[in-house]
């Protein structure tokens, strides 16, 4: 591609990796851990901040873009940032943020009612708005989005769904079966070729660039360009996850550059077709970029 102009798609997006700031380190005590929407304390886990209660810190909410799940920068206060990511994403997307695509399946008018998190499993309560409204495909979007938000966490490896205090087993008169936890992995079909964590959509950046995700692409192989604030690209380089071709793998690479034109720049991951080596599976995330 060299220094010709570059593609400009509205497509999917992805964020960070596991809220390292605002998490400690892994317990595996079994121990429980009780966040609700409203109280303004809770036992420290790696769900929940080691600071004082106005501490801020930086969470992801995931909400939809072409029908794949995509997270976006929500702000927490206090010790709850598994319930203020949760709570972010109830909000709804920005008018910023759906300028560029980003959609919700959650019903309006839902609530957090409150999250249990013990050995592993994350309980979120919510209102009985959650499970009305839309087909199939808007009940497993709005699963899809909760269960991202709330394993961007290392302590959540899967989450379990209440109504109104009660355990949900099938949501919808479609009947999704939600009997047993749900992972990342359960909602694969949702989830973006490539899924950029970092950074979020909108975010200042400059190199050096950290740009992590997962993916799961073609002999775990994708491109990364980074663009200034004229579209010129200034960084094009390929790259691998930990695994792809049908297995979901991991990436994290620091990319450097040259600003020549700061403003309005993009983060671009795509891969080439294995059939006619076009650019597919393209994910851009606009952010501002400096020099």
């Amino acid at each position: 591609m060299g220094a010709s102009r570059t593609f400009r798609s509205v497509l999917l997006v992805g964020a960070l990796l596991a809220a390292g700031a605002a998490c400690g380190s892994d317990d595996d005590s079994g121990s429980t851990t009780t966040t609700k929407a409203t109280s303004s304390t809770t036992t420290t886990t790696e769900a929940t901040t080691t600071t004082g209660p106005e501490a801020m810190s930086e969470v992801r909410a995931y909400f939809l873009r072409d029908e794949k799940v995509g997270p976006v920068a929500r702000e927490a206060t206090g010790v709850n940032v598994a319930a203020d990511a949760v709570t972010g994403l109830l909000e709804g997307p920005s008018a910023q943020e759906a300028e560029i695509g980003f959609t919700t399946a959650i019903p309006e008018g839902t609530e957090l009612l409150g999250v249990d998190i013990a050995g592993g499993v994350a309980t979120v309560d919510l209102s009985e708005e959650f499970g009305t409204g839309g087909g199939s495909l808007s009940m497993m979007s709005r699963v899809a989005q909760v269960v991202f938000t709330l394993t961007q966490f290392p302590t959540v490896d899967s989450v379990a769904f209440s109504m109104e205090g009660e355990p949900v087993t099938a949501l919808g008169g479609e009947g999704l079966l939600l009997e047993a936890p749900q992972t990342r992995a359960d909602w694969e079909d949702l989830s973006p070729a490539i899924l950029v964590e970092s950074p979020l959509p909108f975010a200042e950046v400059t190199s050096p660039l950290q740009v992590t995700g997962t993916a799961n692409t073609f002999e775990a192989v994708f491109q990364l360009n980074v663009t200034d604030g004229e579209g010129l690209i200034v960084y094009d380089q390929h790259h691998m996850a930990t695994s792809g071709t049908g297995t979901r793998g991991t990436f994290d690479v620091t990319a450097t550059f040259e600003v020549p034109r700061p403003g309005q720049g993009a983060v671009i991951v795509f891969e080439y077709s294995a059939k006619d080596g076009s650019q597919i599976n393209i994910v851009e995330v606009p952010v501002q970029i400096s020099g």
